[in-house]
């Protein structure tokens, strides 16, 4: 198919589309291009996309709005979009089986984490070692030593998983190569635990937060630290990048959650407004909202522009314990110590649905990609999923003989991971 070469008026760069991809979840397109001899990337964010969508009135609005999309190209972008349409339509009503149970570490498990596909996933331990297992055979393929103390926080540079990232109480951070296991660099710099961390999407930076009051960013290349982020006055426990990755959010024990400009380390604003220690903090898709958990027994949504609160989402009688968006941010899942979760609308904020059922208390809620189904995993030993509008339990994943306190499906939402205070991860596909 011919590209055309875009000129943007007098002065602007020619810009030339290479190619197309789809994005499933959430439903988008991504352009790849060409502008002044480099190769860029955008995405096209198709959030309210669903199977009656008129889609030849949405390609026009498209070509509008995005100089890249010429008319040459509208029959592949309305092809793409079909597909898009088709993949909403196949609800995922998938009924998981145990696949494998493992018995990972020796001491206790402090956190697991799935790559994008799904095809690896790493557990983190108190026996000072984070682990590599490949999920279709259960096999152990790395395992990264090098830290003195437990292995707390961990992550996979997601999408592209080729990097692993540790957090220990040894108040380092190591850089791993998630293919050959090894080590390549020691961040440190604080001056005590850390307890959490996350990759920007661009997977140029790690940032960590510690119980030092403060996080940092390191560069992924060199090794360096970038910027210490100071203003919080007790530790930091939660901590991750927005979609674009141009800003960063801090969640703290000072019932505070601070958010800052990534390329600059300047705190933006101050989210004031809960009344105890912060559980989660977190961007919508689209970097409009945010939604910050307490031990206040309560929710609160913010407005990402000018940092103020847009609601408070009640109804909780126990502190919640975790929180999320689904993919596209048009719902809100909360899952509390009173052994419920809940679901609210973003836009209306009103509660949608309730999920009774656990006999004890939710410390992991999830969606999958589709939006249909939810995740909890609580201290009953259970994991359950749920319709995420119904508020149905669908099905209850037993077995496991202590408290789960991790939970998460991979990218497709066909592979379930759970993690327990039984010392074993177990896989459900």
């Amino acid at each position: 198919m011919a590209t055309k070469s875009v000129d943007r008026g007098p002065g602007k760069e020619k810009m030339k589309l290479k190619s197309l991809l789809l994005r499933y979840y959430p439903p988008g397109i991504m352009l790849e291009y060409e502008k002044s001899g480099e190769l860029k990337t955008k995405s096209i964010d198709l959030l309210n996309l669903s199977s009656s969508t008129d889609v030849n009135a949405l390609v026009e609005e498209i070509q509008k709005a995005e100089p890249l999309i010429t008319a040459s190209r509208s029959d592949q972008v309305k092809l793409l979009i079909q597909r898009l349409q088709d993949k909403l339509r196949q609800h995922s009503n998938h009924k998981f089986y145990l696949f494998k149970v493992l018995r990972a570490h020796i001491l206790p498990l402090t956190n697991v984490a799935l790559n994008k596909s799904g095809s690896c996933f790493i557990t983190g331990s108190y026996d000072r070692t984070c682990k590599v297992w490949d999920t279709a055979s259960g096999e152990e393929l790395h395992t990264l030593e090098g830290h003195r103390n437990v292995v707390y926080a961990i992550a996979f540079n997601n999408p592209y998983g080729d990097k692993i990232a540790t957090g220990s109480f040894d108040k380092t951070c190591k850089l791993w190569s998630a293919e050959t296991g090894k080590c390549y660099h020691t961040f440190r710099g604080h001056t005590a635990e850390i307890v959490c961390l996350s990759f920007n999407p661009q997977s140029t930076l790690v940032a960590t937060g510690s119980m030092d009051t403060t996080a940092k960013l390191w560069d992924i290349q060199n090794g360096e630290e970038v910027f210490t982020l100071t203003g919080h006055s007790a530790e930091i426990i939660s901590l991750s990048f927005n979609t674009s990755g141009n800003r960063i959010i801090t969640g703290s024990f000072d019932h505070t959650v601070a958010v800052w400009e990534a390329d600059t380390g300047r705190k933006v604003y101050t989210l004031i407004g809960h009344c105890a220690e912060i559980s989660s903090a977190l961007f919508n898709w689209d970097c409009s909202l945010i939604l910050t958990g307490s031990m206040d027994k309560t929710c609160m949504l913010w407005d990402a522009t000018n940092g103020k609160c847009v609601a408070t989402l009640t109804g909780h009688d126990d502190e919640i314990l975790d929180s999320c968006f689904d993919y596209t941010g048009k719902l809100i899942a909360t899952a509390s110590a009173d052994g419920t979760a809940r679901v609210f609308s973003a836009a209306t904020r009103k509660c949608i649905t309730k999920l009774e059922g656990h006999e004890g208390e939710i410390s992991k809620i999830s969606f999958n990609p589709q939006g249909n189904h939810l995740l909890t995993g609580s201290a009953d030993k259970t994991a359950r999923i749920w319709d995420a509008q119904t508020g149905q339990c669908l099905q209850i994943l037993e077995g496991h003989t202590d408290e789960i306190f991790s939970c998460a499906f991979n990218y497709k939402g066909n592979i379930i991971i759970t993690g327990s205070k039984d010392n074993t991860c177990r896989i459900w596909r």
